[in-house]
């Protein structure tokens, strides 16, 4: 099967990684896409590490039916926990996190080296941005708080206006006046960049924010690039399925892919 025929997978928890795959579309116009939320069992982060790789397994065995060219963990907590487990189990594809981009990302914008993540409790307790960073700047100082309700806010469609901006000062002034000089903040949640326009009014025209979506999508276009498994051309196209309540998850998924989905776009499976 040729490249451009064979097909990128995407999971999450649920539909928060939808903005991994509206990033990743644009990025790859011409790809085949097959995302799955598993929402019959968010939030991952509040579970243990153990459930959360076994979940992230089980999701990888059913993306695994499609013939894939390359599998996106579009999850923060997952990506902490279950990546070298997803590896192992799909290793003959690359397999890619949205931590490790979004850490690389973060260390070569952040001049002074002072970076914050703001994220979920779960992704916060673990350390995985804070251990990425210090990989690749162990002079580096990283501040990383977790930041719940803009989850809600942006399954909710609160996303700007007093609320949001309430929100983001209630989460960012805080940390931005203990922590001392920041100059790069990284969105450590899919959800985060929803309420983009909130946190960058918040925070100020200064600090660099890095979108774990953006860099994602650009790191996968890259290892395709080198592997010559691209697609170069065609018409790209999705593929849609969630574990539990199609309906909620085209209605909300639709503000994070940024265009209508029909409910009857969303296959129904069972992990």
């Amino acid at each position: 099967m040729g490249a451009s025929a064979r097909m990128i997978g995407v999971f999450d928890s649920g539909v928060g990684g939808l903005t991994v795959l509206r990033a990743l579309a644009a990025e790859l116009p011409a790809e085949q896409f097959v995302y799955l939320g598993d929402t019959a069992r968010l939030p991952y982060g509040t579970k243990s590490a153990e459930t959360v790789v076994r979940y992230a397994l089980q999701a990888t065995a059913a993306l695994a039916a499609f013939p894939l060219k390359c599998l996106v963990i579009a999850c923060n907590t997952a990506s902490a926990v279950a990546l070298p487990a997803v590896r192992a189990r799909i290793a003959s594809v690359p397999v890619i996190g949205v931590i490790e981009p979004g850490a690389e990302a973060a260390c070569a914008a952040s001049n002074c080296g002072h970076i914050a993540v703001i994220a979920t409790e779960g992704t916060v307790r673990g350390g995985a941005y804070q251990q990425a960073i210090r990989r690749r700047r162990p002079e580096a100082q990283v501040t990383a708080v977790p930041a719940p309700l803009f989850v809600a806010l942006a399954e909710e469609g609160v996303c700007e206006g007093p609320i949001a901006e309430a929100v983001a000062h209630h989460y960012l002034d805080p940390l931005f006046a203990a922590a001392g000089r920041i100059d790069t903040l990284v969105l450590g949640c899919t959800h985060f960049p929803m309420l983009g326009r909130a946190i960058r009014g918040a925070v100020g025209p200064g600090i660099d924010i890095v979108d774990s979506a953006q860099t994602t999508a650009g790191h996968v276009r890259r290892a395709l690039e080198r592997s010559g498994i691209a697609a170069s051309a065609g018409a790209g196209a999705v593929r849609l399925l969630a574990t539990d309540a199609p309906q909620r998850f085209a209605r909300i998924g639709a503000r994070f892919l940024a265009r209508p989905i029909a409910p009857d776009e969303v296959e129904l499976i069972d992990l």
